[in-house]
């Protein structure tokens, strides 16, 4: 037997591709074939050959609707040099979706599954020379359609019924997405050529045992027809090495290893994230190499006096979730590399984030997401891939979901960052509450898969990582799946209906969704839409505004809190601003509930194209004014002003593992000039590693004599920081030349040094306003009189001044 052999058949391995339409609204001036690029999709081959704009630009996503309501067919031609292996395979990492692959005439095979790698037996299929493969696409929303239509249409919301395909949701548009449905080959394709046996798939589960570390490596085997030989599987993890000797037709063998005085991998902010590498290698015939993390997880869900918590342990240490959803980080996923998530990532990394949720209408993710997962000690939420529907359980489905879970669970199982599966996102609460059981008349909806199917695939798979049924979900039939009391809750009365003060109103265990939506940066913005003038409510603006209502939530958004805008201007950074106070607003409240309340993850980190949307990054990958405000109230120390039972207390709460000691001092002051000092009182915070304290304010300083000329300022020796204000900023009385800036070159960008006269409240600066490339490091500062801030801007050169609306602050807005 000798070694396996691959050859790659895509455009970096030199494979030719040409995709060409095949059947569809095909417009007039469109000519294919043209050159395509594999792994990637036909919108990103079009663009490439001039022959669509940019689909996120003005308009132009409706423009293209067509392309998927079209059939593609991919081609390309190789020549292949016999090699004296037994078998030879077509290996598909993703074809995406409904396709049709055939090789020198011979039909291979149908698929119809996004999320899944696929194999053909192409033995004795191959020639010499001009092999010619041929993967057929069927229009994606066409094919939903049909699928729908002869199947039978599950409820689901948005227009398109993305949930009779299993492909990504939101590329059929979402309330934050384009409807921008792709074809193509999305992932990896290659010959495979080997004999006797290969290695078919490696799940290495790394747990702890006290101080030792083990490893349960499951090797799947796969054996070429008439194998006699048996092999040898080796592992070798820490410095230890284990083999057994397997007889021809062995299907799967594990292997245990056990590694002393192993470092443990934690989550950041509670340790270090040390990977050991894992080799297994099948005699001298076939390899595999990872890494893995030894860590325990477990999930807390049993009733309590209060109801039912949902507390995630790591290495049996409870942690306070500091997290985001995260979507796909373009509608064309294919565009992503190891650089671009990087970066995204390093955006949840710098904001003080401990956990992402990769939400269920999107994908599973590349290799690399997870691996800087793990690098960095994000945990990872992953969502099984059903989202804000109804799911048929009947054939075909059913089997393609379990394929596809059993295939994402092995590929997935051995990250250390992998803390949590969940069945699906708000389809539980959906059959509840959605008026979905009419239209089901009694047909199943998608609860089979997550009360059996997929809990027996990671119970069997992935025993090591706690499974939950859905999101939000109160793990408890008889309860209502969306009850704060219990579990996880999402909280979406707050932007859709209600005012964001409604917060405060819940009392809930666990948030794992809750948001309010924001523009995206003004350079990202004006980049995409080019109305005359620019106006919330322009027709290009509109199609950047997936939200059902989206602007007049925006508008009702700001109750009180904020003035009406007078311009296009205002508008901009008044929603940015009051998009950033209500999870502000949100989130000190919930972490003031500790340990009642043991974590949040907001909607959403960030956007997959430049749109208005509940992302803290933007498409263009600039960090809004929410970012930063994440930033500091995801800190491990935070403190916060918050009401209790008629008085005002001061919430510290202390998510680290050293205790906090500190000196505070609380200082009630005048609005105007000067900041008039009114009272002050100071005293000593205690508060113990992982823990939670509320000081009550005495009423010198806790009860104003002006509400609307006065203000809280809580200062900590350590350097936190808290305002308090009595009334909303339409009420309060802010100075109008309460700031001076100055501008000062340097090497790398320059710098704006604010210093105030007066309150100035929500200082921030926007230089991409200016140039595109500028980035700031700093956003939302309050000063007081007699204090300065100074802005650091990179990627630009200095300007002679700034001003409106460069610099922005709330006092311009009420002023």
């Amino acid at each position: 037997m000798t070694s396996l052999k691959t050859v790659p058949l895509t455009t970096e391995g030199g494979a030719a591709w040409t995709v060409r339409t095949a059947a569809g609204p095909v417009p007039e001036g469109i000519t294919t074939p043209v050159a395509a690029t594999v792994p990637g999709e036909v919108h990103t081959d079009l663009l490439a050959a001039g022959l669509i704009p940019d689909p996120f630009d003005g308009d132009n996503e409706g423009k293209l609707a067509w392309i998927g309501r079209t059939d593609w067919s991919y081609r390309t031609t190789f020549d292949w040099a016999a090699d004296g292996h037994a078998v030879q395979e077509l290996v598909a990492d993703g074809l995406d979706t409904a396709a049709t692959v055939t090789l020198n005439g011979t039909e291979l095979g149908k698929t119809w599954n996004q999320h899944r790698r696929y194999q053909f037996d192409v033995t004795g299929l191959l020639v010499a020379e001009g092999n010619e493969l041929v993967i057929d696409f069927a229009g994606p929303v066409r094919t939903a359609e049909e699928l729908a239509e002869s199947l039978g249409l599950w409820p689901h919301t948005n227009h398109h019924p993305y949930n009779a395909i299993r492909k990504m949701a939101s590329n059929f548009g979402w309330d934050w997405g384009p409807d921008v449905a792709t074809a193509g080959i999305w992932r990896p394709i290659r010959l495979e050529s080997w004999s006797g046996v290969r290695i078919d798939s490696v799940r290495p589960l790394a747990g702890l045992d006290g101080d030792r570390g083990v490893l349960s490596t499951h090797v799947s085997l796969a054996w070429a027809p008439g194998a006699t030989e048996g092999a040898t599987v080796t592992v070798e993890v820490g410095g230890t090495t284990v083999s057994e000797k397997v007889a021809a037709g062995t299907g799967t063998v594990e292997l245990t290893s056990t590694v002393e005085s192993v470092d443990a991998w934690w989550p950041r902010g509670y340790g270090k994230q040390p990977l050991y590498d894992v080799a297994v290698a099948l005699d001298d015939l076939d390899s595999w190499r990872g890494r893995v993390g030894f860590r325990t997880v477990t999930l807390n869900v049993a009733p309590d006096k209060d109801g039912g918590p949902f507390v995630l342990s790591v290495n049996d240490k409870p942690i306070y979730v500091r997290g985001a959803n995260w979507i796909p980080d373009d509608a064309f996923v294919t565009r992503l590399n190891r650089a671009t998530y990087e970066a995204s990532l390093q955006d949840a990394v710098d904001a003080g984030m401990n956990l992402l949720r990769v939400w269920g209408g999107g994908i599973y993710e590349s290799e690399d997401f997870y691996d800087i997962c793990d690098e960095q000690g994000l945990l990872v939420w992953q969502d099984f891939l059903f989202a804000c529907a109804a799911y048929s359980e009947d054939e075909p489905m059913r089997s393609e979901v379990e394929a596809e879970a059993r295939q994402a669970v092995t590929r997935l199982s051995r990250h250390a960052s992998l803390a949590v599966w969940n069945g699906n996102n708000e389809n539980i609460w959906g059959y509840v509450e959605w008026g979905w059981r009419a239209p089901l008349a009694g047909r199943s909806w998608g609860e089979g898969y997550y009360f059996d199917l997929l809990p027996g695939i990671v119970a069997e798979l992935d025993p090591r990582t706690p499974y939950s049924q859905g999101s939000p979900f109160s793990y408890d039939h008889f309860i209502h799946p969306n009850d704060e009391r219990n579990g996880t809750m999402h909280i979406w009365d707050v932007w859709n209906q209600v005012d964001y003060t409604t917060y405060r109103k819940y009392k809930p265990r666990f948030v794992s969704e809750f948001g309010f939506q924001g523009p995206p940066a003004w350079s990202t913005l004006v980049s995409v839409v080019h109305d005359e003038p620019l106006d919330p409510y322009g027709r290009q603006m509109l199609v950047h505004q997936k939200a059902f209502e989206g602007n007049l939530k925006l508008e009702r958004g700001l109750g009180e809190h904020l003035p009406k805008w007078k311009d296009i201007d205002d508008w901009h950074w008044t929603t940015q601003l009051n998009q950033a106070r209500a999870i502000v607003y949100g989130i000190e409240h919930f972490r003031s509930l500790f340990p009642l309340n043991t974590g949040a993850i907001v909607w959403q980190l960030n956007d997959n194209w430049p749109v208005v949307s509940w992302a803290a990054v933007d498409g263009h990958r600039i960090r809004k004014p929410l970012w930063f405000a994440l930033k500091r109230v995801y800190a491990e120390r935070l403190l916060t002003v918050q009401p209790r039972d008629n008085e005002l207390v001061v919430a510290a709460h202390n998510d680290s593992d050293v205790a906090w000691s500190t000196e505070v001092t609380v200082t009630r002051r005048s609005t105007g000039t000067g900041s008039e000092v009114l009272a002050r009182e100071t005293f000593v915070l205690e508060v113990g590693p992982r823990s939670a304290a509320l000081s009550s304010l005495p009423a010198s300083v806790g009860v104003p004599g002006n509400a609307a000329g006065e203000y809280l300022e809580v200062c900590a020796g350590d350097g936190s920081t808290a305002y308090w204000y009595f009334v909303e900023d339409t009420a309060l009385r802010l100075s109008e030349d309460a700031y001076a800036a100055s501008v000062t070159p340097t090497e790398d960008g320059y710098d704006v040094t604010v210093t105030a006269a007066a309150l100035a409240k929500d200082l921030a600066l926007f230089p991409d306003r200016l140039d595109p490339a500028a980035r700031v490091d700093s956003c939302l500062v309050t000063l007081s009189a007699g204090e300065s801030h100074t802005f650091h801007v990179t990627g630009a050169t200095a300007p002679a001044q700034v001003g409106v609306p460069v610099l922005r602050s709330a006092n311009d807005l009420v002023t």
